[in-house]
């Protein structure tokens, strides 16, 4: 379907009334009840699978499964120790994997326009929604309900007769009803119209996301210079050409002197890690893709016309090889960086950003050598970014960053300690620490020994609130964790008082901070 005249066309089928029921269900348990990360993770497989059997003859093509597959990748994650990185990336690809049950190709821009549609396409749903319930009022549709509600009614009575038979089965039915009774005033105590308002919000989404107003989105690539007399000298070439030259000698400069001095160098006392290896990394990478624009707008338009485009190609390749000793030059420096004082959570997002920036110019390079349309490139340069944030989101990044770490401390690096006590580390990454109470380092071993005596009793409270705050706040991350550290508390439960386990804590931060 292309338009909004063949959508109107589509069926409204008992199913996609059921999806849509059950998909405000869900949302109402796992968001507005919910407490926590495993309550989306349950959303994120629900999601899917409702979508599927509420849209009118699904797309189930690869980018229907490879999304499908990356939603129960991140949902798993959810459930193990989730984050709002993870959420966020979780309703991307839900909007995403409709918008590829719908026939779309799911680049970023095209989820982006699938999801806004679904304010509108609510709106006509709705109003699809009513017309069929008033065409259900006529005689001739009212009889199609007796053939469910006449056997549904039987079933009833003649069930009710069989169980008040049965003395024991009364019983037990009797005790569910009343637990179910229970629950309902539970549930009534704690209703608000602004639950009404979020059932509404999520029953109108939803009727966008299964009868979208879908559009032929796709981008295809422009094969360019197919006619001969479609051949014509660009204003700009020259320009272009001039500009290219230009920047090739400036980068044979400068890449002359980054290897100079920053490759195989001791640095001295007081170097200026963070300068250079920090904000140089940064500031290297925004080179990098400005070139990446560059080039990708120098070939493009009148200029892939040109019958001189061979020397803009040469030019192009030259700068190319220098762009990726540039990149190469951006690890380093992160390199030197976590050489230094060991690995962060935002090193590990450094190494994510500039790999996604090499990617993008690669398919750069490709469109140059294919001669493919910027709005190619844009779509699938962006689908390397969402990718880059989606890999972070599922990431162990602490336990990685704590092995790293820990690695280097007890090698006899005792700087990496710093990352220790002045970030923050998840569940999943805490029972990593243990081998550093074998840390020749006294101040080290004790600040660890405390650390996790801490952590221990954080981690006690933490899963008794999640139980006390019901399945959805579940991180099966916080249970593994504690279950170790219960498993070792001898070890670092021999602290007199809670005042002296805080000294040792202190003493272990004041000491590494020197390398901060």
């Amino acid at each position: 379907m292309s338009s909004v005249d063949e959508r109107t066309k589509t069926p409204v089928r008992g199913i996609e009334l059921a999806a849509l029921l059950a998909l405000v269900v869900v949302c109402d348990l796992t968001i507005y009840r919910g407490q926590g990360f495993a309550g989306y993770g349950a959303l994120f497989v629900a999601a899917p699978i409702l979508l599927a059997l509420g849209i009118y003859r699904p797309r189930l093509g690869r980018d229907v499964w490879i999304t499908g597959a990356l939603v129960a990748v991140l949902s798993a994650k959810l459930v193990w120790c989730g984050s709002w990185l993870a959420v966020a990336a979780g309703f991307v690809l839900i909007a995403g994997l409709a918008a590829a049950l719908a026939g779309q190709r799911p680049y970023v821009l095209t989820v982006a326009v699938f999801a806004s549609q679904t304010v509108y396409a609510g709106c006509d749903g709705l109003n699809q929604y009513g017309r069929r319930m008033a065409a259900l009022g006529a005689g001739r549709t009212g009889a199609r309900w007796l053939n469910v509600a006449l056997p549904l009614a039987a079933l009833l009575v003649f069930g009710m007769i069989f169980v008040v038979a049965n003395p024991n089965v009364l019983e037990v039915v009797s005790a569910r009803i009343a637990a179910m009774l229970a629950d309902l005033r539970e549930w009534l105590l704690h209703f608000s119209t602004l639950e009404v308002v979020f059932w509404i919000a999520v029953a109108w989404i939803g009727m966008g996301l299964l009868r979208p107003i879908v559009r032929d989105w796709a981008v295809r690539a422009e094969v360019l210079g197919d006619e001969p007399d479609a051949l014509s000298e660009a204003p700009l070439f020259a320009p272009l050409r001039n500009t290219l030259a230009t920047v090739i000698v400036l980068f044979a400069v400068y890449l002359v002197f980054e290897f100079w001095t920053l490759w195989f160098h001791e640095f001295p006392e007081g170097f200026y890690y963070s300068g250079y290896a920090h904000e140089g990394a940064a500031w290297l990478t925004f080179a990098l893709a400005l070139a990446t624009a560059i080039l990708s707008l120098t070939f493009s338009g009148r200029t892939l016309r040109d019958p001189r485009l061979g020397q803009l190609r040469r030019l192009a390749w030259t700068w190319s090889a220098q762009n990726f000793l540039l990149a190469a030059a951006v690890y380093n420096r992160l390199g030197i960086y976590v050489g230094f004082n060991g690995m962060t959570r935002m090193r590990i997002v450094g190494f994510l950003g500039i790999t996604a920036v090499v990617v993008g110019f690669a398919l750069v390079l490709w469109k140059i050598a294919r001669s493919q349309s910027f709005a190619l490139l844009i779509h699938r340069h962006l689908w390397t970014v969402a990718l880059a944030v989606y890999v972070y989101a599922i990431l162990p990044v602490d336990p990685i960053v704590v092995n790293y770490n820990v690695g280097r401390i007890l090698a006899g690096d005792l700087k990496p300690s710093v990352q220790i006590t002045e970030h923050p580390i998840t569940a999943d990454g805490v029972v990593y620490l243990t081998p550093l109470l074998d840390c020749p380092d006294e101040k080290i071993r004790e600040g660890v020994r405390a650390l996790l005596s801490i952590r221990q009793e954080e981690a006690e409270q933490t899963v008794e609130r999640s139980a006390s705050l019901g399945w959805t706040a579940f991180q099966l991350s916080d249970r593994w964790a504690l279950n170790h550290l219960r498993a070792g508390g001898a070890e670092w439960n021999t602290f007199p008082t809670p005042e002296a386990r805080r000294e040792a804590y202190d003493a272990f931060k004041a000491y590494a901070y020197r390398w901060y």
